[in-house]
């Protein structure tokens, strides 16, 4: 008997059985890349998560782009991963070497481009910005589809009406997550969710919608350029797909030490927002999810198609290919992050060292105390541009009358409101011209992680019920290692709803809000504010340099 069996042996009590898991590799390993942390989820065989690891990062404003250096993606990774490796052992004195599957998720859209060589053409451009205006309209007019400033394609076609000097050399395009599992499988693959961000994507044919193909590549031979659109994308797979297995290579790149061994099979990169469906059981028609952390997204899986394109309205895919209503927002907690920090410091000016949880719960259930309006307060959280309400810059922004009931609850409230207020012009198009319905929207991310606030005041905003399952805080991780296990227990013809709502989330605990009267006339009253005074905001982008 080995080593690692003894140990594992050791183990006693409900780990025993998780350790033997990972011994006979019944465990499905999720990664995904967030805007301010990677994450390592390890589940088992009842998809319950059993180890984890993770890795705090933030972009960098760097020539005015918004950006991610590619080594600290391999050394976010490999940290993540060492620190989920080193609590499996300390668990369950079990050494994570083989694993059933993988999965691979990260922040969508962007633009990453690499040569023939695989050498990267340009710096990583993120979600976050905002510098391809002129290209997402003309896209937008040409394709009669919404083509949001982030969209890979955006970036793309701004680059060449730039006339950039790297747009002769490129060879393949690709997205966060796209890139990271070419590096460890050698597969230019995309999960089909996560490439409805990088081109439109047709639900009929589940692949990059033909048409629209054909008319960016007459816009490619009337720049002379020598490759054709399909030919520099990522090859579209859904969900339960297999996209590939982990090379010698990439088993080092994940796991210098070694440790881990080649051959397991990986499911098709997705992006954080099909991760966040799948982590909400929100595949399914009449199903909806917010996603609120350093941005704040819905998605709102549909029932028929919109009478008309929105450009506040981004259609994308479930990772099966059914069309979903996105309002994606780039705002949502940083603003409201930094005045944390700002609390933190005053409080260790008295002596004080409270723990950040505890810091932000108390902040956040004084919010409750506030006056339903605020107290007159307004509050901007842009700390970049905004497309929804046409900013291309952000400056977050407090502001107040002298007769305003300037509190700390109505402080912390207005911090709330603000961080959900561009959402809610966006969902009022699909509630109130498409008349989209919901059974339920499901909330998850950092907003949500104080029990009851945020998924109350969320409530209010989109007057709509808001669930919180007690999973949730695990987010796209487990979203991901969920999708690598239905690669490995698919059953034939089981479909990826079947497999959730059966399998995953059959006895999913959880809490369900409704909207609050007195909350739903304050936050319109807040609004009312809030869109009377953007010009504020725009004359700060303009003279705050």
């Amino acid at each position: 008997m080995d080593n690692q069996s003894n140990l594992s042996k050791a183990v006693k009590g409900p780990n025993a059985k998780i350790a033997e898991s990972i011994n006979e590799r019944n465990v499905y390993l999720g990664i995904e890349l967030g805007s301010t942390r990677i994450k390592a989820v390890l589940i088992d065989s009842q998809y319950a998560p059993v180890a984890s690891g993770s890795f705090d990062w933030e972009n960098k404003l760097e020539n005015g782009i918004w950006t991610y250096g590619l080594e600290d993606v391999w050394h976010g990774l490999q940290s993540s991963f060492r620190q989920l490796s080193e609590e499996a052992y300390k668990l369950y004195g079990a050494k994570l070497t083989k694993i059933s599957s993988i999965g691979i998720s990260a922040m969508m859209h962007g633009y990453l481009v690499f040569d023939d060589n695989g050498s990267q053409l340009a710096p990583f451009r993120t979600w976050r910005n905002t510098i391809t205006g002129q290209a997402a309209s003309e896209l937008t007019s040409r394709f009669n589809f919404n083509i949001p400033q982030r969209w890979s394609i955006a970036h793309l076609y701004q680059a060449i009406l730039n006339n950039e000097a790297h747009i002769s050399e490129i060879s393949f395009l690709t997205t966060l997550a796209g890139y990271v599992h070419w590096k460890l499988t050698g597969q230019k693959v995309i999960g089909i969710g996560d490439a409805s961000g990088i081109f439109p994507i047709d639900s009929e044919t589940n692949n990059y919608d033909s048409h629209m193909v054909q008319e960016f590549d007459s816009i490619l031979d009337g720049k002379n350029l020598k490759y054709k659109l399909e030919g520099i994308l990522p090859r579209v797979l859904n969900a339960g797909e297999k996209a590939g297995e982990l090379t010698r290579e990439g088993a080092l790149l994940l796991d210098p030490s070694g440790q881990l061994e080649p051959g397991i099979p990986l499911c098709p990169p997705e992006g954080d927002a099909g991760t966040g469906m799948v982590a909400t059981n929100s595949v399914a028609k009449r199903t909806g999810n917010i996603s609120a952390g350093t941005s704040i997204f819905a998605m709102v899986v549909l029932e028929k198609k919109l009478s008309r394109v929105y450009t506040e309205i981004d259609m994308v895919t479930t990772p099966t290919g059914k069309p979903v209503a996105m309002v994606h927002c780039n705002n949502c907690t940083s603003d409201l992050d930094a005045w944390v920090r700002i609390f933190n410091e005053s409080a260790k000016l008295f002596g004080l060292d409270i723990e950040k949880s505890a810091l932000y719960e108390a902040l956040y259930n004084k919010a409750l105390e506030g006056d339903p309006d605020c107290g007159g307060l307004t509050s901007y959280n842009y700390y970049s541009g905004e497309p929804i309400t046409g900013l291309e810059e952000g400056r977050p922004l407090f502001a107040r009358l002298p007769d305003s009931n300037f509190t700390l609850a109505n402080f912390m409230r207005s911090l709330l409101f603000s961080a959900i207020g561009t959402l809610k012009l966006g969902m009022d198009i699909l509630t109130e011209k498409e008349n989209v319905r919901l059974d339920t929207l499901l909330g998850h991310g950092g907003l949500f992680k104080t029990k009851l606030v945020g998924q109350r005041l969320m409530s209010a905003a989109l007057d709509a019920p808001i669930a919180v399952m007690e999973s949730a805080g695990e987010g796209g991780a487990w979203g991901i290692a969920l999708l690598a296990a239905f690669l490995n227990d698919r059953q034939e013809n089981e479909t990826l709803e079947s497999f959730l709502l059966e399998k995953v989330f059959q006895h999913a605990n959880g809490t369900r809000v409704e909207p609050n009267g007195e909350d739903k006339k304050g936050f319109i009253s807040f609004m009312s504010r809030y869109t009377k005074a953007l010009e504020v905001e725009r004359t700060a982008v303009q003279y705050l340099k």
